[in-house]
């Protein structure tokens, strides 16, 4: 399975990133390009413990968690489109510096090559070993190029 702590793996994500054109449309979901490489850049930083972000599992997270979690990362199928996203991680501004925020979203792609969070914590998912972080910013960053056919 595929993972962000994987070199070659990173690399390609990268060369997908620098891909998408600023026109761009989504194929579905709500947010438009700068919104989703936002979204992506917060995330990222979220995962690595960059910026104030703090880490609380919620309850319906402690209820099913798990569960969702093992579903997740048991295999490579991509995510499903029409995941909800976390309210921390939805982005109003509509508008902004495209070129800036794929700069930024790749710095913290490859960024995962030092990897150290130990106080992570999931608001759904809970606490994760690094595998299933490295599988799930894998399949994240993947659902967000397929997004944007890239």
């Amino acid at each position: 399975m595929k993972t962000i702590f994987d070199e070659e793996t990173r690399n390609e994500l990268i060369v997908r990133i620098q891909n998408i054109p600023e026109n761009a449309q989504a194929q579905w979901g709500k947010m438009n390009l700068y919104q989703m490489l936002t979204h992506c850049k917060t995330w990222e930083e979220w995962i690595q413990g960059k910026g104030n972000h703090r880490y609380k599992q919620g309850f319906i997270g402690k209820l099913f968690g798990r569960m969702a979690l093992k579903k997740i990362t048991r295999d490579d199928q991509p995510f499903n489109r029409g995941v909800p996203t976390s309210g921390q991680f939805k982005v109003k501004e509509p508008n902004g510096d495209i070129s800036k925020k794929k700069h930024e979203w790749i710095q913290l792609i490859q960024a995962y090559e030092n990897y150290s969070n130990p106080t992570f914590i999931h608001d759904f998912f809970g606490r994760m070993t690094k595998e299933q972080i490295g599988l799930m910013a894998y399949k994240h960053t993947d659902h967000h190029l397929r997004q944007f056919n890239n």
